[in-house]
């Protein structure tokens, strides 16, 4: 009994053992048909035993995420999830397209595919971590040139189309974090897909609004891949910058105008308007937003002068703004850009044209029922700029002789005939008398404010 027990214990002892030399054998002949490149079969971990076609199975039942974080356990399973992203079935699960599916209600559909693009692009960022950011591209630009709403003139319905939003998000997942030289290599490569700077070459040397489509395209391009994914302003900023510094001056005001300024119904952008009648605030917002990031990110390849022009060069894009929308946009630019702009008017002697923007100042306050102290403390703090008491006060007279010189001018105007279907002119007369009013009210607080203290 005793040496049939010590004989059961010794075949107990040696069965494991067999089992697991097998099982070592039939490991190593697996990973040989995973991967043509031999690796550890350590670094496989528990799934070393299974045939590729059942770890992919595996991975179709993983979340985006959770395939993203499996890629950071090894290298061997981080190319294994290359592959697979690469096999027919991997493609059409993880770069969803249905990016003009109405079934389900907008919001919804929309927040989970631009999260699922999101989840993707950090997928991507783990997967080709050790690859140098050329290399990076490259292969990632293979995989995403399947999709043709990511292309720039890939979608028929681009303002309809969910695509370069996703293909924003993406980007934006992928590289976030990256130093300013990779993110510089980055839109490089983009401009080379695309052909970008060629196209802005078109739009911007050409006549307004002759390449409507184009404008377009740009402009959707350059917003929902470029800018509008970003939480740090300091990022936004760098984009923007990238997209307007190659160009001179006025080219600059000219994109910034198809990028920001406002569009019609259709998505063209309405070049006349700001020619043509007193705009509201939401038509101004995007310019104004994009003159304040590169202002007040303190962006070293944007000198507050730098600011300045481009502002004085918009204000004529595609030909001289009405006063009211070009104060309009200073205000909305804040305080800091606005006393610049000014200030700067008043170091060159052009008291006149500082008057006149003061008396919009309190147009605009008027009929957008901003504070009117607003427009009068700003005037107080330009006449500090003057030199002298002379030039101040000659610029105090001005602002009172330009009030009733607007008032005249659009009273002629309705005296003689001359007036708009729609009673704007009149509109107009009324808010400016409202205007003046409420202007020397508050002149008048501050006065005997100082006064009595």
């Amino acid at each position: 009994m005793r040496r049939m027990a010590s004989g059961l214990n010794n075949s107990f002892t040696l069965i494991p053992n067999q089992k697991y030399r097998r099982s070592n054998r039939r490991s190593s002949y697996f990973s040989s048909t995973l991967d043509s490149n031999f690796q550890p079969l350590s670094t496989l971990g528990h799934f070393k035993a299974l045939p590729l076609e059942i770890f992919q199975v595996i991975l179709r039942y993983l979340s985006v995420k959770d395939i993203s974080i499996l890629s950071m356990v090894s290298k061997t399973i981080s190319q294994h999830i290359i592959n697979y992203i690469s096999t027919s079935s991997g493609s059409k699960r993880l770069l969803l397209q249905y990016f003009h599916n109405h079934e389900l209600p907008p919001r919804r559909q929309d927040w989970d595919l631009l999260e699922h693009y999101r989840s993707l692009g950090l997928l991507f960022k783990r997967c080709t971590l050790l690859l140098p950011t050329k290399e990076r591209l490259k292969y990632i630009h293979r995989k995403l040139e399947e999709v043709p709403c990511f292309k720039f003139s890939g979608c028929a319905a681009p303002t309809q189309c969910l695509g370069l939003p996703c293909y924003g998000v993406f980007l934006q997942t992928l590289t976030a974090g990256w130093d300013e030289l990779e993110c510089h290599r980055v839109y490089n490569f983009l401009c080379e897909l695309t052909n970008l700077p060629r196209k802005m070459q078109s739009v911007v040397c050409g006549k307004p609004g002759s390449a409507q489509k184009l404008e377009l395209r740009i402009r959707l391009f350059c917003r929902k891949v470029l800018l509008d994914h970003w939480t740090h302003r300091s990022d936004s900023a760098f984009w923007l910058t990238r997209i307007l510094k190659p160009w001179p001056m006025v080219n600059q005001a000219r994109l910034l105008y198809i990028i920001f300024g406002p569009i019609s119904q259709n998505g063209q952008v309405v070049w006349q308007k700001m020619i043509e009648e007193a705009t509201d605030e939401s038509s101004l917002k995007g310019l104004a937003d994009a003159i304040k990031l590169l202002y007040d990110t303190g962006t070293k390849e944007w000198t507050a002068d730098d600011v300045i022009s481009l502002v004085d060069e918009l204000s004529v894009v595609p030909h001289e703004w009405l006063l009211e929308n070009n104060a309009h946009l200073l205000i909305l630019s804040g305080n800091n850009i606005c006393f610049t702009f000014m200030a700067s008017k008043a170091v060159n002697g052009r008291a006149t044209e500082l008057a006149r923007l003061i008396v919009y100042f309190a147009l605009v306050c008027e009929k957008e029922l901003y504070c009117m102290d607003w427009a009068v403390k700003m005037m107080q703090k330009v006449c500090k700029v003057f030199s002298t008491p002379v030039e101040e006060k000659n610029f105090l007279q001005s602002v009172a002789k330009t009030f009733a010189y607007v008032i005249l001018e659009i009273l002629q105007s309705l005296m003689s005939g001359d007036r708009d279907e729609d009673g704007r002119s009149f509109m107009n007369l009324f808010h400016l008398v409202h205007a003046q009013a409420n202007f020397h009210k508050e002149v008048l607080c501050l006065a005997m404010n100082t006064v009595s203290t």
